[in-house]
Protein backbone atom coordinates (compact mmCIF):
# COMPACT_ATOMS: atom_id res chain seq x y z
CA UNK A 1 0.00 0.00 0.00
CA UNK A 2 1.13 3.53 -0.72
CA UNK A 3 1.94 5.69 2.32
CA UNK A 4 -0.48 8.41 3.38
CA UNK A 5 0.83 11.91 2.62
CA UNK A 6 -0.43 14.92 4.57
CA UNK A 7 -0.31 18.28 2.78
CA UNK A 8 -0.13 21.14 5.30
CA UNK A 9 -1.22 24.55 3.99
CA UNK A 10 -0.54 27.45 6.39
CA UNK A 11 -2.94 30.30 5.56
CA UNK A 12 -3.05 33.96 6.58
CA UNK A 13 -5.19 36.52 4.69
CA UNK A 14 -4.21 35.05 1.33
CA UNK A 15 -6.50 35.51 -1.72
CA UNK A 16 -4.79 32.61 -3.53
CA UNK A 17 -5.58 29.98 -0.90
CA UNK A 18 -8.37 28.39 -2.96
CA UNK A 19 -5.92 27.76 -5.81
CA UNK A 20 -3.47 26.10 -3.42
CA UNK A 21 -6.18 23.84 -2.00
CA UNK A 22 -7.45 22.98 -5.48
CA UNK A 23 -3.95 21.96 -6.57
CA UNK A 24 -3.66 19.72 -3.51
CA UNK A 25 -7.04 18.09 -4.08
CA UNK A 26 -6.30 17.30 -7.73
CA UNK A 27 -3.04 15.45 -7.06
CA UNK A 28 -2.65 12.22 -9.02
CA UNK A 29 -1.38 10.53 -5.85
CA UNK A 30 -3.59 8.80 -3.32
CA UNK A 31 -3.96 8.53 -0.35
CA UNK A 32 -3.61 12.17 0.72
CA UNK A 33 -4.82 14.25 3.63
CA UNK A 34 -5.10 18.04 3.39
CA UNK A 35 -4.79 20.23 6.49
CA UNK A 36 -5.36 23.97 6.14
CA UNK A 37 -4.12 25.91 9.17
CA UNK A 38 -5.78 29.32 9.43
CA UNK A 39 -3.24 31.42 11.32
CA UNK A 40 -5.72 34.01 12.60
CA UNK A 41 -6.89 35.29 9.21
CA UNK A 42 -9.29 38.24 8.99
CA UNK A 43 -9.75 38.02 5.20
CA UNK A 44 -10.30 35.45 2.44
CA UNK A 45 -11.26 32.51 4.66
CA UNK A 46 -14.57 32.45 2.77
CA UNK A 47 -12.65 31.15 -0.26
CA UNK A 48 -12.28 27.85 1.56
CA UNK A 49 -16.06 27.31 1.79
CA UNK A 50 -16.44 24.99 -1.23
CA UNK A 51 -13.51 22.85 -0.05
CA UNK A 52 -14.54 22.29 3.57
CA UNK A 53 -15.93 18.76 2.99
CA UNK A 54 -12.56 17.67 1.57
CA UNK A 55 -10.06 19.25 3.97
CA UNK A 56 -9.27 19.42 7.66
CA UNK A 57 -9.55 23.08 8.69
CA UNK A 58 -7.67 24.13 11.83
CA UNK A 59 -7.98 27.64 13.26
CA UNK A 60 -5.50 29.25 15.63
CA UNK A 61 -4.34 32.62 16.88
CA UNK A 62 -1.83 34.36 14.64
CA UNK A 63 1.67 33.11 15.37
CA UNK A 64 3.51 33.02 12.06
CA UNK A 65 4.27 30.42 9.43
CA UNK A 66 6.43 28.20 11.64
CA UNK A 67 3.73 27.92 14.30
CA UNK A 68 1.07 27.21 11.65
CA UNK A 69 3.23 24.49 10.09
CA UNK A 70 3.93 22.93 13.47
CA UNK A 71 0.22 22.98 14.34
CA UNK A 72 -0.59 21.14 11.12
CA UNK A 73 2.26 18.66 11.55
CA UNK A 74 1.09 17.75 15.05
CA UNK A 75 -2.34 16.83 13.67
CA UNK A 76 -1.01 15.10 10.53
CA UNK A 77 -1.91 11.45 10.14
CA UNK A 78 0.40 10.89 7.18
CA UNK A 79 3.66 9.01 7.19
CA UNK A 80 4.95 11.86 5.01
CA UNK A 81 4.28 15.60 5.28
CA UNK A 82 4.36 18.08 2.40
CA UNK A 83 4.34 21.86 2.89
CA UNK A 84 2.33 24.02 0.48
CA UNK A 85 2.18 27.79 1.01
CA UNK A 86 -1.27 29.24 0.42
CA UNK A 87 -0.13 31.36 -2.53
CA UNK A 88 1.68 28.53 -4.37
CA UNK A 89 0.44 25.49 -6.31
CA UNK A 90 1.44 21.87 -6.64
CA UNK A 91 1.52 20.47 -10.14
CA UNK A 92 -0.72 17.47 -10.77
CA UNK A 93 1.95 14.76 -10.37
CA UNK A 94 4.06 16.45 -7.66
CA UNK A 95 3.33 14.11 -4.75
CA UNK A 96 3.36 10.99 -6.90
CA UNK A 97 6.76 11.74 -8.48
CA UNK A 98 8.40 12.81 -5.25
CA UNK A 99 7.16 9.97 -3.07
CA UNK A 100 8.34 7.48 -5.69
CA UNK A 101 11.72 9.25 -5.70
CA UNK A 102 11.96 9.10 -1.90
CA UNK A 103 10.89 5.48 -1.58
CA UNK A 104 13.51 4.43 -4.13
CA UNK A 105 16.21 6.11 -2.01
CA UNK A 106 14.84 5.48 1.47
CA UNK A 107 14.91 9.26 1.96
CA UNK A 108 13.46 11.01 4.99
CA UNK A 109 13.41 14.42 3.32
CA UNK A 110 13.72 15.65 -0.26
CA UNK A 111 13.22 18.76 -2.37
CA UNK A 112 12.60 19.53 -6.04
CA UNK A 113 12.96 22.20 -8.68
CA UNK A 114 10.13 24.70 -9.24
CA UNK A 115 8.77 27.38 -11.58
CA UNK A 116 8.10 31.02 -10.85
CA UNK A 117 4.47 31.91 -11.60
CA UNK A 118 2.68 35.26 -11.66
CA UNK A 119 -0.65 36.41 -10.21
CA UNK A 120 -2.50 34.68 -13.05
CA UNK A 121 -0.61 31.41 -12.43
CA UNK A 122 1.32 31.81 -15.67
CA UNK A 123 4.91 30.53 -15.69
CA UNK A 124 7.37 33.40 -15.89
CA UNK A 125 10.51 31.33 -15.28
CA UNK A 126 10.77 27.59 -15.75
CA UNK A 127 13.09 25.53 -13.53
CA UNK A 128 14.00 28.49 -11.33
CA UNK A 129 15.76 26.40 -8.66
CA UNK A 130 19.45 25.73 -8.24
CA UNK A 131 21.34 23.15 -10.26
CA UNK A 132 23.54 21.00 -8.02
CA UNK A 133 26.57 19.03 -9.15
CA UNK A 134 26.65 16.48 -6.37
CA UNK A 135 26.16 16.53 -2.60
CA UNK A 136 29.19 18.72 -1.83
CA UNK A 137 27.91 21.38 -4.25
CA UNK A 138 24.50 21.26 -2.55
CA UNK A 139 26.07 21.81 0.87
CA UNK A 140 28.36 24.55 -0.50
CA UNK A 141 25.35 26.47 -1.81
CA UNK A 142 24.11 26.92 1.76
CA UNK A 143 27.11 29.18 2.39
CA UNK A 144 25.68 31.81 0.03
CA UNK A 145 21.93 31.23 0.03
CA UNK A 146 19.08 28.96 1.07
CA UNK A 147 18.97 26.52 -1.85
CA UNK A 148 15.82 24.71 -0.70
CA UNK A 149 12.38 26.07 -1.52
CA UNK A 150 10.20 24.99 1.39
CA UNK A 151 7.14 24.30 -0.75
CA UNK A 152 9.06 21.70 -2.73
CA UNK A 153 9.92 19.69 0.39
CA UNK A 154 8.36 16.41 1.54
CA UNK A 155 9.45 14.99 4.89
CA UNK A 156 8.77 11.80 6.80
CA UNK A 157 6.85 12.76 9.90
CA UNK A 158 9.32 10.63 11.85
CA UNK A 159 12.00 13.21 11.01
CA UNK A 160 10.49 15.67 13.48
CA UNK A 161 10.88 13.20 16.37
CA UNK A 162 14.63 13.17 15.68
CA UNK A 163 15.41 16.85 14.99
CA UNK A 164 12.37 18.72 16.34
CA UNK A 165 9.76 20.90 14.67
CA UNK A 166 10.22 24.29 13.01
CA UNK A 167 11.75 26.93 15.29
CA UNK A 168 8.91 29.36 16.02
CA UNK A 169 11.33 32.03 17.27
CA UNK A 170 12.56 32.43 13.66
CA UNK A 171 9.74 34.11 11.69
CA UNK A 172 11.62 34.13 8.37
CA UNK A 173 14.41 31.52 8.46
CA UNK A 174 12.66 28.64 10.24
CA UNK A 175 12.96 26.64 7.03
CA UNK A 176 16.70 27.16 6.64
CA UNK A 177 17.16 26.30 10.31
CA UNK A 178 15.34 22.98 9.86
CA UNK A 179 17.31 22.02 6.74
CA UNK A 180 20.56 22.63 8.59
CA UNK A 181 19.44 20.58 11.58
CA UNK A 182 18.61 17.70 9.23
CA UNK A 183 22.03 17.91 7.56
CA UNK A 184 23.74 18.20 10.95
CA UNK A 185 21.97 14.99 12.01
CA UNK A 186 23.51 13.19 9.03
CA UNK A 187 20.23 12.85 7.13
CA UNK A 188 20.58 12.79 3.35
CA UNK A 189 18.60 15.46 1.48
CA UNK A 190 18.25 14.31 -2.15
CA UNK A 191 17.13 16.63 -4.94
CA UNK A 192 14.61 15.73 -7.62
CA UNK A 193 15.49 18.07 -10.48
CA UNK A 194 11.97 18.40 -11.83
CA UNK A 195 9.76 21.51 -11.60
CA UNK A 196 6.80 20.21 -9.61
CA UNK A 197 5.68 23.43 -7.87
CA UNK A 198 4.50 26.83 -9.04
CA UNK A 199 6.08 29.40 -6.70
CA UNK A 200 4.09 32.62 -6.97
CA UNK A 201 5.74 36.05 -7.03
CA UNK A 202 3.34 38.88 -6.18
CA UNK A 203 3.49 42.25 -4.47
CA UNK A 204 1.94 41.02 -1.20
CA UNK A 205 4.31 38.09 -0.61
CA UNK A 206 6.30 38.15 2.60
CA UNK A 207 9.62 37.72 0.80
CA UNK A 208 9.14 41.20 -0.70
CA UNK A 209 7.29 42.92 2.14
CA UNK A 210 9.76 42.01 4.89
CA UNK A 211 13.08 42.10 3.04
CA UNK A 212 14.97 44.09 5.69
CA UNK A 213 13.78 41.90 8.58
CA UNK A 214 14.56 38.77 6.58
CA UNK A 215 18.12 40.00 5.91
CA UNK A 216 18.69 40.69 9.61
CA UNK A 217 17.44 37.29 10.73
CA UNK A 218 19.23 35.50 7.88
CA UNK A 219 22.56 37.00 8.99
CA UNK A 220 22.14 35.41 12.43
CA UNK A 221 20.95 32.04 11.12
CA UNK A 222 23.69 32.00 8.50
CA UNK A 223 26.38 31.98 11.18
CA UNK A 224 25.02 28.66 12.44
CA UNK A 225 24.83 27.43 8.86
CA UNK A 226 28.53 28.13 8.31
CA UNK A 227 29.45 26.42 11.58
CA UNK A 228 27.62 23.31 10.38
CA UNK A 229 28.59 23.25 6.68
CA UNK A 230 32.29 24.10 6.84
CA UNK A 231 33.27 21.02 8.92
CA UNK A 232 31.20 18.75 6.64
CA UNK A 233 32.87 20.14 3.52
CA UNK A 234 36.32 19.76 5.05
CA UNK A 235 35.63 16.08 5.65
CA UNK A 236 34.27 15.60 2.13
CA UNK A 237 37.38 17.21 0.69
Amino acid sequence: MKPLVTIVIPFYNDPYVDQAVQSALTQSYRPIEIIVVDDGSTMHADRLGPYMPYIHYLGKANGGTASALNHGIRYASGEYVAWLSSDDIFYHDKINRQIQFMLERGAWISHTNFDYIDRQSQIVQHRAGFAFHGTADFYRTFLINNPVNGCTVIMKKELFYHIGLFNESLPYTHDLDLWIRAIQAGISFPYLDEALVGYRWHEAMGTLRYQDLIRQEYAVTQERVRNTIHPILSIMG
